[in-house]
Order: structure tokens, then sequence, then C-alpha cells
């Protein structure tokens, strides 16, 4: 993988966990920085080409999904969970 090609994954991968941890749902949110975050680990060794321009263009179609989730998320007043009360009280 070219070092600018390595660089726009890398950038890529960092927006959707910036993105992700905008969910204003607790459950939401970790389930969507757990999927990025084991889809990228799942690839990593990947070198074809192809096959890397195909999942950069399946991770801009989940950037697109997860900042419309979000927005649509904080349309809707939500009860906090019990693990979020509870990390607002270490906090």
């Amino acid at each position: 993988m070219a070092a600018s090609s390595r660089e726009h994954v890398l950038s890529l991968y960092r927006l959707l966990l910036k993105e992700s941890e905008k969910f204003p749902s607790y459950n939401y949110r970790t389930y969507a920085l757990r999927r990025v975050r084991d889809a990228f680990r799942e690839n990593r060794t990947v070198e074809d080409p192809e096959v890397v321009k195909e999942l950069l263009n399946r991770a801009r179609d989940s950037l697109a999904l997860i900042q419309r989730q979000v927005c649509v998320g904080k349309m809707y007043e939500i009860q906090k969970t019990v693990v979020e009360q509870e990390e607002e009280k270490s906090a």
C-alpha cells in the first residue's frame, strides 16, 4: 500500500471513530465503535489495490450512514442508561 493511501486509510479510520463517538445512544455508540475497529483490524493485511479501493468505498458509505444516523439520533431525547449515569458520577 502506498504511503499516501495508508495516510488516507488512517484518516478515514480516525474520522469514522470520531463520528461514531457522537452517537447520543450508548448502545449505538459502542456498537459503531466496535464495528469500525473490527472491520479495519480484519482488513489490515489487504494488499490488492482493487480490494483496498472497494473497502475504502464501503468505509466512506459507512461514514455517511453514521453521520446521518447521528443527526437523526440527536433529534430525539433519549433516557441515559445505567452505564452512562455511572460514567457521569465517576467523572
